[in-house]
């Protein structure tokens, strides 16, 4: 093992294939020369050549010391000049411990199964050195890194972050103190252009040792090349908001997303370094770590698809880990199961399409990590059916969109994949011929629609029939299955994972027409949720399950729904032993969200809900709930509005704590 202290650089290419191999690694090279202090950003370039015809992509991976490698960014397709292939830019900032890192890359063409491998060593320096506690600006003007000593094995440290002249004092999350090696943590949720005093504090069982001399920080200024959403306080706090959730984390839509205060003034931000991409954000993760989904050029190099990535962000906006649709679409083919084939890339289905041709498309929706550390990401496929199919006159074959999740490994290496087309023969399961509720259609290009490949190809109805238009995973804790929201069916379901054990089969649907009796206390014409979002258990003891009811079916035009109205925030008791649905809330939000939106229990009883398009100005709404006890009524207590659009919005007490769900 090479002792951490060392600082040292030594780059060494070693070509690992068969005997046979097409594939050769030309260089691998960083951009600045090792050692460099924690937190650099380091920019690494590989170049390669491939004798044969496929695509060539290229993985890299980090190691600590004498460690196993853990992938960073999964095979992405490289470009191809005169010859040359070069790999994606793999940006890499390491803030775990000032020592010997090893970086590894590999090119591989699919099409041949053809490899090679490079490896460099680089060093990394500590940023705290003499046992000083140091706090250095990051790329992002709104976050700080802070570099404390070394603290004992067994104990945990975190920072504090206090705003001049105030006297409440924020806390990350803790972190496990590594003997020998500094403690590097990011500090944000701060306003901008604004001083704090932060410190650190090593907890040892009920012991808390302060740092001796906490460090003056002052934040940088918005940059003036970024457009942020604006906010305006409908209704302000009062004294029976959730005082301890004050910070409002929004999941914008195409741009930046940001968290704010009560107020709407700018505490964080992530906004991509290129224009023209866009981030969709699904969860935010404990410690500060959030999922998105990303736009990338698909392994087709001609096309970009929105949904390409998965990426993992840390506060100071850098990738920690990131895979794509292609390399997990090799793997689920590699895995010869029945069904794989329906994940099969969609450019290689023989034109005109026949019946029975499946293909997968992109991420989207939704992505969330388990307890263990695995992660499961939402995924659309594209099937085509037979002329007719849920009513289509066209005469043509019929493109239905479908959907199915992936279950991924801490490596973001597939585990587990469920493909709704498996499971549409009918109760139990879902049904073909029971089309979207509203008749939902997706063309080319269409705003709300995944991208598209077969529609209006050659024999093929120029409209995709938007089927199911899931968009929302769930986690039951209780048994390790999993719950999804489809918009288009007015249904949420159940998948019978078990934590990978499980069959794959829909245990239930609940909805209208579904498996479950909806008692319903305060006799509603329409009591269920319609093309709703954000569908979870907030409590699987008392069974409390929330969901937004955009209330689509409910307020189209009569014959459907009652012609007019306002999307609810819900909170439903779901007995899955009797299958019933008994509510809590059924809350009239003020506005119709006819799209996106949130919902969620807050710690203090309270509820939080986001309508998250409501239009003529597609404007979002962040509304705290307080309920009336013995009804299932309650009164709107906080309103921030903003004219920008969100998927999803979260109340927490800053960016290190999530909710659940």
């Amino acid at each position: 093992m090479i002792h951490p202290n060392r600082l040292l650089l030594a780059v060494a290419v070693l070509c690992a294939s068969s005997l046979h191999a097409t594939v050769s690694i030309g260089s691998f090279t960083p951009a600045v020369s090792s050692p460099q202090p924690l937190g650099t950003q380091v920019t690494w370039t590989a170049t390669a050549t491939d004798s044969g015809a496929g695509l060539l992509t290229f993985q890299y991976s980090v190691s600590y010391g004498s460690g196993a490698f853990s992938i960073l960014r999964d095979f992405a397709s490289g470009t191809l000049t005169s010859g040359t292939w070069t790999g994606p830019a793999f940006v890499w900032q390491e803030i775990f411990g000032e020592g010997i890192y090893h970086v590894r890359v590999i090119a591989k063409d699919f099409q041949s199964g053809e490899t090679a491998t490079a490896y460099a060593v680089f060093a990394l320096s500590p940023l705290s050195t003499g046992g000083n506690f140091v706090v250095s600006h990051t790329a992002n003007p709104l976050v700080a890194l802070g570099s404390a000593p070394a603290c004992p094995a067994g104990s945990s440290i975190r920072l504090t972050i206090q705003r001049v002249g105030r006297s409440s004092v924020g806390e990350t999350s803790l972190k496990a103190c590594t003997p020998q090696l500094t403690s590097n943590i990011f500090a944000a949720g701060m306003l901008p252009s604004t001083a704090y005093s932060i410190n650190y504090e090593v907890i040892t069982g009920s012991k808390i040792t302060k740092g001796p001399s906490p460090v003056m920080f002052t934040t940088g200024p918005l940059p003036s090349s970024i457009t942020f959403p604006t906010f305006t306080v409908v209704t302000p706090p009062g004294s029976q908001d959730d005082a301890v959730d004050s910070t409002v984390l929004h999941a914008f839509l195409g741009g930046v997303i940001d968290a704010t205060d009560r107020l709407g003034n700018i505490l964080w931000y992530y906004a991509p370094t290129d224009p023209t991409h866009s981030t969709l954000l699904t969860r935010p993760l404990p410690g500060g770590h959030m999922l998105t989904l990303q736009v990338g050029t698909s392994w087709n190099p001609n096309t970009v698809v929105p949904g390409e990535s998965l990426r993992e962000i840390d506060l100071a906006g850098n990738t920690v880990r990131e895979t794509n649709i292609g390399v997990l679409q090799q793997q689920i083919l590699a895995t010869g199961k029945p069904g794989s084939t329906d994940f099969g890339p969609c450019g290689a289905i023989p034109l005109p399409a026949a019946v029975g041709s499946s293909c997968l498309g992109a991420f989207h929706h939704d992505a969330i990590r388990l307890p263990n550390g695995n992660t499961i990401v939402s995924v659309n496929l594209e099937k085509i059916f037979p002329p007719g199919t849920q009513g289509n006159t066209t005469g043509l074959n019929v493109d239905i969109l479908g959907d199915g999740f992936l279950v991924l490994d801490k490596n973001f290496q597939l585990l587990w994949y469920f493909d709704v087309f498996q499971h549409d023969s009918g109760a139990p399961q879902l049904d073909i011929n029971r089309a979207a509720i509203l008749g939902e259609t997706c063309a080319q290009n269409q705003g709300g629609c995944e991208y598209l490949f077969l529609a209006g190809t050659s024999g093929v109805a120029t409209l995709a029939n938007d089927w199911l238009h899931q968009n929302c995973l769930y986690y039951d804790p209780a048994n390790g299955d999993v719950i999804v929201s489809l918009r288009h069916q007015d249904w949420i379901y159940k998948v019978d994972y078990q934590n990978g054990a499980g069959t794959g089969n829909i245990l239930w649907r609940m909805g209208l027409d579904g498996d479950f009796t909806f008692n319903n206390i305060n006799n509603d014409p329409y009591p269920w949720f319609s093309h709703q979002h954000d569908a979870g258990y907030e409590n699987t003891s008392t069974g409390e399950f929330t969901v937004f009811d955009n209330g689509n079916t409910r307020i189209a035009p009569p014959p459907i729904g009652l012609g007019s109205g306002n999307s609810r925030g819900m909170s439903l008791t779901v007995d899955e032993t009797n299958m019933t649905v008994t509510p809590l809330l059924s809350q009239d939000l003020g506005y119709f969200g006819f799209a996106l939106g949130s919902a969620q229990l807050l710690g203090n009883g309270n509820y939080f809900f986001q309508p998250g398009i409501v239009l003529p100005t597609s404007s979002s709404y962040d509304i705290e709930v307080l309920p009336t006890a013995g009804t299932v009524n309650g009164t709107l207590i906080y309103d921030l509005g903003s004219a920008t659009s969100s998927y999803r919005a979260w109340l927490m007490p800053n960016l290190y704590f999530p909710p659940t769900t």
